[in-house]
């Protein structure tokens, strides 16, 4: 491939490009997978038969996400140096180790927590992958369809937060699925112990994985852009490279951040982690709230992250065609707005039954709702991007921005133990209005400096 240039009709090959796109994306999927594995599996730890703390469960959530944003600093570079073919296929191997690992330590509680935080931190890989990914695609298509494509392949990848944590409970109810170990028994509060087999909920995904491995191997190639490190890191002098970073925290940063903290989140404010509704754990727990029917995480958890994953590409070519600022200043207002809505409901009126059912329609709602305008803004920056900067730039600060939003499930899960989910909230509305600003005065006003 001598000569690449898909602005031109004559020497773009579509064909490569849709192939590059579908092949990458099916391995983005599994490397989310992997990366959101741990969310579905540490709320239920303790019920499993371990004995963490809140502080140490959300700890370990945000693992992953401080793993991913260190990570991605280094894939984000991966893809002018190792090329599409190289960089995907190991990427795809590098996921199974911690995919393993977390099949095989669920099935008896003796794993200390260290360990459980090296195979968390192992998850981040999945979630590194990202800023190899998307840049790369981004090299097959020309700038009118990169928001289309962009959008598929990082709203397709993100589905697989949700499906990670949608197929969970079913996987590990099929004990014909246990090939490998046997079963464990999981205790909620009030409930008879329940049989499951919470290995397959990792194992399952290791063959595919092997799968999208060989067809990255052997289907797909490296388009000739090449740039060392040093030349890479130009992208720091432009002032639109910061600009778009704190854009994409408000948007990505959120939907990671919310994803792998969700269900930890519902459990400690409406479920069995808040003691002003359950008491004691285990079989003998006892409601202090009667008639209060307890929301089982795994029923709601992964409605969030599929919100905002089908808003990244269904919102994609109305980027295309109205470009992206506009919709990343209707994301902006929308999160403010969100978020104000939800912030009242996470403070849990225990007081009776009613009022709990009340406001834990109130938080699902507004959270969904927070995920929604997150994947629409998810969506607009990434058109954004190879509309201001020149297409290797492009990719770098594709890279660089998704890495630092790749932070969002460390820093949520550090400001939720740190200020309070009421104040954390706020300070993500506060955040939010900064960069509804910025939007507006460099990107979507009439006369903007970077119309995008």
């Amino acid at each position: 491939m001598t000569s690449w240039d898909p602005e031109n009709a004559e020497t773009w090959d579509s064909k490569l490009a849709w192939r590059t796109l579908w092949v990458t994306t099916f391995c983005l999927t599994l490397a989310f997978i992997a990366w959101f594995l741990p969310s579905a599996i540490i709320p239920k730890l303790n019920a499993l038969g371990y004995s963490f703390t809140k502080d140490q469960l959300y700890w370990m959530a945000a693992m992953p996400g401080l793993a991913a944003g260190l990570l991605r600093i280094i894939w984000m570079v991966l893809p002018p140096m190792m090329g599409t073919r190289k960089m995907v296929t190991l990427t795809t191997l590098l996921l199974i180790a911690s995919t393993l690992g977390w099949g095989v330590r669920v099935q008896s509680p003796t794993a200390p927590y260290w360990e459980l935080m090296v195979l968390a931190f192992l998850a981040g890989i999945g979630g590194g992958a990202f800023s190899g990914f998307m840049p790369s695609t981004s090299y097959f298509f020309p700038k009118s369809k990169q928001g289309t494509a962009l959008g598929l392949q990082a709203g397709i990848g993100n589905l697989g937060v949700s499906l990670v944590q949608l197929l969970t409970p079913y996987f590990i109810a099929m004990g014909a699925l246990a090939v490998f170990g046997g079963s464990q028994q999981m205790t909620m509060p009030g409930q008879q112990p329940t049989t499951v087999w919470y290995q397959n909920a990792a194992f399952v995904w290791i063959p595919l994985m092997l799968i999208g491995a060989v067809l990255a191997w052997t289907t797909l190639k490296s388009v000739p852009i090449k740039a060392n490190v040093r030349q890479q890191f130009d992208i720091f002098g432009n002032i639109d490279t910061w600009y778009m970073t704190l854009l994409y925290i408000m948007t990505f940063g959120t939907f990671s951040g919310l994803s792998a903290q969700f269900g930890l989140l519902m459990a400690n404010l409406y479920g069995i982690g808040n003691p002003e509704i359950v008491q004691g754990a285990g079989s003998g727990a006892q409601m202090l709230v009667q008639g209060y029917q307890v929301p089982d995480v795994v029923q709601f958890v992964f409605l969030g992250p599929l919100v905002g994953a089908v808003a990244r590409f269904a919102f994609s070519p109305l980027t295309d065609r109205m470009g992206g600022a506009i919709w990343t200043l209707i994301s902006g207002i929308g999160l403010v707005f969100s978020i104000a809505y939800t912030i009242p409901a996470l403070t849990p009126d225990t007081s009776s039954a009613a009022a709990l059912d009340a406001g834990f329609n109130q938080f699902l709602w507004g959270m969904l709702a927070i995920f929604l305008f997150s994947g629409i803004g998810n969506a607009s920056t990434f058109k954004q991007m190879p509309m201001i900067f020149e297409k290797r730039q492009a990719g770098g600060v594709i890279g660089w921005t998704a890495a630092i939003a790749a932070f969002g499930p460390f820093f949520f899960g550090i400001g939720v133990t740190t200020f309070g989910p009421v104040i954390f909230y706020a300070i993500g509305i506060v955040f939010a209005l900064m960069c509804i600003v910025i939007t507006w005065m460099r990107y979507a006003r009439k006369g903007a400096p970077k119309p995008s």
